[in-house]
């Protein structure tokens, strides 16, 4: 970086002084919650991290110093909530990622699923789902809620990946059939209430600190995040 694009000393001290009130008022904040989402706390707790953040860029620019902190929720956490105070609608979305970790035994079950409503079946949906994966899915899916399959994915030769559920609030229910063919593209983080993660990240974080349980990660609205 040139000297002319360096922020000048006067600039860095009143990053610093950002800072100072930003420090002050989340204390006070926190000093008079109402409760574990009060909405002011989380206000203030995002203040006080885009203030500690702008310093610490500006002090690296300027004098190639950094602070010892560590901005809660700079990679991957919740963005600022902007979404209605009042939500009088939700939107729950969810995905699941699988491995057919068993190609056999994921054919054997479709099989035997597709055959439960009649005879030993040799040209017909059976005899596909028991021979082609991606007939054996149909069948799977097609006779069990997403939430049985997550349940007894082992049974069925799947693998579980990472998921992530988040719950998204909104001003009114959207009309019938307005999202429908394209369900995700309107997911705003913004106006997430609410997610839960579960990776094997988790499991390695758990290595390194004993004090986790390694099944997952959850966040919401209430000043910072709980895992």
């Amino acid at each position: 970086m040139s000297d002319a694009a360096q922020p000048t000393a006067a600039e860095v001290r009143a990053a610093a002084e950002a800072v100072k009130a930003a420090l002050d008022r989340h204390l006070a904040a926190v000093e008079r919650r109402t409760g574990d989402d009060d909405p002011a706390v989380y206000e203030a707790f995002n203040a006080l991290a885009t203030a500690a953040e702008a310093y610490d860029e500006l002090l690296y620019d300027r004098y190639d110093e950094v602070t010892p902190f560590e901005i809660p929720g700079a990679d991957g956490a919740l963005p600022p909530y902007a979404g209605p105070d009042e939500p009088h609608a939700l939107s729950v979305l969810i995905r699941r990622d699988y491995a057919v970790a068993e190609p056999q035994r994921l054919l054997a079950q479709a099989r035997r699923v597709a055959e439960i409503d009649g005879p030993a079946d040799t040209t017909g949906p059976a005899a596909r789902a028991g021979v082609s994966p991606l007939a054996a899915l149909g069948v799977l899916f097609g006779e069990f809620e997403p939430d049985e399959i997550a349940s007894r994915h082992k049974e069925f030769g799947l693998e579980e990946g990472d998921s992530t559920l988040w719950v998204t609030a909104a001003e009114e229910l959207p009309e019938p059939g307005e999202w429908l063919n394209a369900p995700f593209d309107h997911a705003d983080p913004e106006r997430i209430i609410c997610r839960f993660d579960v990776s094997s990240v988790f499991d390695e974080d758990e290595d390194e600190d004993e004090g986790g349980d390694g099944d997952g990660d959850a966040e919401e609205r209430a000043g910072g995040s709980g895992s």
